[in-house]
């Protein structure tokens, strides 16, 4: 029996469930007949070029992205306009785009847990609960098996996650003891107060600003307050082990009946970068 786009959104809304997007968010299927025929589904973060081409080169009939294509109101679609152009080769390409996003990031088992379990923590509970003992909220709460200095949890998450050129920084005592963690997949300095409020050892995330980031790290300065550590790593290596997470549930679902494919494709934006061994700008003291 021939599986089509509408057996593939059913499963990942069960995993992801469409009520749990935020209300400015653009969820579900943006491109695609829901009755068309599925045989390969390839799964992204960004539903950029690189991965349409990853797509077409696969013979995908569906792509799913985490990031949506038309997040904000558009009144067309032009083929030459880097979003248009898009949309007019998926549909020359007979592949639909479903977008799982913020309701992906608060389900069980959702963005955060993947970026959890890449790093070897078992979750304990949501970061941001949807309300009081709920387990569904943005972020995780999560344990490593045993106690280990900062600098080493530091270098933990650089090997865990793929490799871009905006690394992965840490800002702490190199020495501390880190073993309770709090992740939150994508840009999380919003929940930084949060995550101190949690008593975790580290924070992880991505996109953490320099005010937001200093004025927290300074607080561990004031007697008797203890902060988190912070991770800081790429928006895209924060969200590329959810690609794997929603390709095995599909797979689950429609077991020998699509063929799943995780995109390889670095969409993070930074594509260089000088560290300080090679920064030929001046040394300060």
């Amino acid at each position: 029996m021939a599986v089509r786009i509408r057996d593939v959104v059913e499963a990942l809304e069960a995993a992801y469930p469409v009520g749990l997007a935020e209300s400015w968010d653009a969820v579900g299927l943006a491109c695609g007949d829901p009755d068309a025929v599925v045989q390969r589904v390839l799964f992204c973060v960004d539903p950029v070029e690189a991965t349409v081409d990853e797509a077409v080169d696969f013979g995908a009939q569906l792509l799913v992205s985490h990031h949506p294509l038309l997040l904000r109101g558009v009144h067309g679609v032009p083929a030459n306009d880097p979003k248009g152009r898009i949309v007019h080769r998926l549909i020359r390409g007979g592949i639909g785009l479903y977008c799982a996003h913020t309701n992906a990031d608060s389900a069980v088992q959702g963005v955060s847990d993947a970026l959890a379990a890449a790093i070897g923590l078992t979750v304990t509970r949501p970061l941001a609960p949807h309300a009081e003992g709920a387990d569904t909220g943005l972020g995780r709460i999560g344990e490593l098996p045993a106690a280990e200095p900062f600098r080493d949890f530091v270098a933990r998450v650089g090997h865990s996650l793929p490799t871009t050129a905006w690394g992965v920084r840490g800002a702490g005592d190199p020495e501390r003891p880190i073993r309770t963690v709090a992740v939150c997949g994508g840009a999380g300095d919003s929940y930084l107060a949060t995550a101190a409020a949690a008593g975790v050892d580290a924070y992880v995330t991505a996109d953490l600003r320099h005010h937001p980031a200093g004025e927290h790290i300074s607080r561990a300065d004031v007697p008797g307050t203890q902060v988190p550590a912070l991770v800081d790593v790429a928006h895209w290596a924060s969200e590329w082990p959810w690609c794997q997470q929603a390709a095995d549930i599909v797979a689950a679902a429609l077991p020998d009946t699509v063929e799943v494919l995780v995109s390889t494709r670095r969409t993070d934006p930074w594509t260089l970068h000088a560290g300080a061994a090679s920064d030929p700008g001046r040394a300060l003291a």
